[in-house]
């Protein structure tokens, strides 16, 4: 059977137990961290030798020289032929529905001038090199690399550059395909901190980047963490989450299907259903406990909605979208007739699914937006990643005469007010006599 907490918005102790709920660090082990610091401290000091260091003694590989962690674009190419037909096309499809998606996110540089001929604007321009960590060996995870890397090329990022490791020289035929779909320029099979540390401070074999982005465990998230500042990163993801609002009337084995799609994820992922409609929940439960043996995750499953599942009924959907602001969810279903009249209301989520029919599982592989969304709460100050996390923004400035006499003046009240002398003579020497 299924165990899931259950709530009423209006019973005593009601915000408490659903913060208790909710409350998760992502990244908070000590003893981790001091693993990874050392890891990183050795790649930086040596290179391609600490990183065949750690293959051999992480990935159970016998792995000579640097060289042979590098993979060649025909192996990318062969792999894509190996896959399925219908899988290859799958790929292209999803593809092709993302690049569409994150075309429209390009941003555009712009300049406009004042009376006196002074310029301002702003240039955007993209990323030259970029990171891609993709989880590998039995883990296939050939979605995120699409998601991650199509917005980097959508935005014309110079050379994007993916690392996946390759424990017991096992490498998914279409996680590579992937990257041959999505253009990834060159691929490493390596993994863990050390590849972290290896794209942010570059190696001779490995080319340090700008940017870290793509999930993976414990190690390699608190790596991403230790590195930030160096390069940036995407985000620090915590598990996968999924809230579903629904007014009663959708079929409630949609919906526990629905929630077993995030909870099947691992043990610590959340699983929420909010309803005005009692009945209804008693009905997903049923539905749950009916389907349950039919997944291959189960115990997953099981587990993941008893730490974390919750089922919440409240007095009405505007209380329900209250909540959600509260959760702030990654990903949010509105299982309602009329998802539009709910939408104005709804502050923080990472994506929001509309309607009866758009399951969370459509967004996560080929609607198009990205499956990359802050989780923990983060959405109420978080995007979705995006082309725009692959571009960068310079302010631009050009004065005449009679603009820098204009501003000048103004900008050294300001700085003898600050008391940086250099600044105010800086600007008065442009427009003094």
């Amino acid at each position: 059977m299924i165990a899931v907490t259950r709530l009423k918005s209006d019973q005593a102790g009601f915000r408490a137990r659903l913060e208790e709920l909710l409350a998760w660090e992502s990244v908070s082990d000590q003893a981790v961290s001091e693993v990874v610091s050392d890891i990183i401290c050795a790649v930086r000091s040596d290179g391609d030798d600490a990183l065949l260091k750690y293959t051999r003694q992480f990935d159970r590989r016998s792995v000579e020289t640097a060289a042979e962690l590098e993979l060649t674009t025909a192996s990318l190419q062969q792999a894509l032929a190996r896959i399925p037909a219908e899988l290859a096309d799958a790929l292209r499809v999803a593809s092709d529905r993302i690049v569409d998606f994150h075309q429209r996110q390009v941003g555009e540089s712009w300049q406009y001038q004042e009376p006196d001929g002074t310029m301002l604007g702003q240039r955007i321009t993209p990323l030259d090199r970029v990171g891609l960590y993709v989880p590998g060996g039995k883990a296939a995870y050939p979605s995120s690399v699409l998601m991650n890397a199509v917005p980097a090329k959508v935005a014309g990022v110079g050379e994007l550059i993916m690392v996946v490791p390759a424990p017991d020289d096992e490498l998914d035929d279409a996680v590579l395909a992937a990257a041959c779909v999505a253009g990834v320029d060159r691929v490493f099979t390596v993994g863990g901190a050390q590849a972290v540390a290896a794209l942010a401070y570059g190696t001779d074999m490995v080319p340090a980047v700008d940017k870290i982005v793509g999930p993976g465990n414990i190690y390699v998230a608190t790596a991403k963490r230790a590195v930030f500042g160096k390069v940036g990163i995407d985000m620090i993801a915590g598990p996968s989450e999924i809230c579903v609002v629904c007014d009663g009337q959708t079929d409630p084995a949609w919906i526990a299907a629905d929630l077993f799609s995030q909870a099947e994820h691992d043990e610590q992922a959340q699983s929420i259903l909010i309803s005005d409609n009692s009945q209804f929940l008693d009905d997903v439960l049923v539905a749950m406990n009916t389907l349950i043996d039919a997944m291959p995750r189960a115990e997953i499953v099981r587990t993941s909605l008893q730490n974390r599942g919750c089922f919440i009924e409240v007095e009405s959907l505007s209380e329900a979208c209250e909540i959600v602001n509260t959760i702030a969810p990654e990903h949010l279903e509105l299982s309602v007739e009329h998802p539009d009249e709910l939408l104005n209301e709804i502050r923080h989520a990472g994506a929001i699914f509309m309607g009866r029919y758009t399951a969370e599982a459509l967004g996560d592989y080929c609607a198009g937006p990205n499956h990359v969304l802050p989780t923990s709460g983060t959405a109420r100050f978080s995007s979705p990643l995006g082309v725009y996390d692959f571009q960068k923004r310079s302010s631009l400035i050009s004065c005449t005469q009679a603009g820098a006499a204009k501003l000048g003046k103004t900008a050294a009240l300001l700085a003898r007010c600050e008391g940086l002398e250099a600044h105010a003579v800086s600007a008065e020497y442009r427009f003094s006599e």
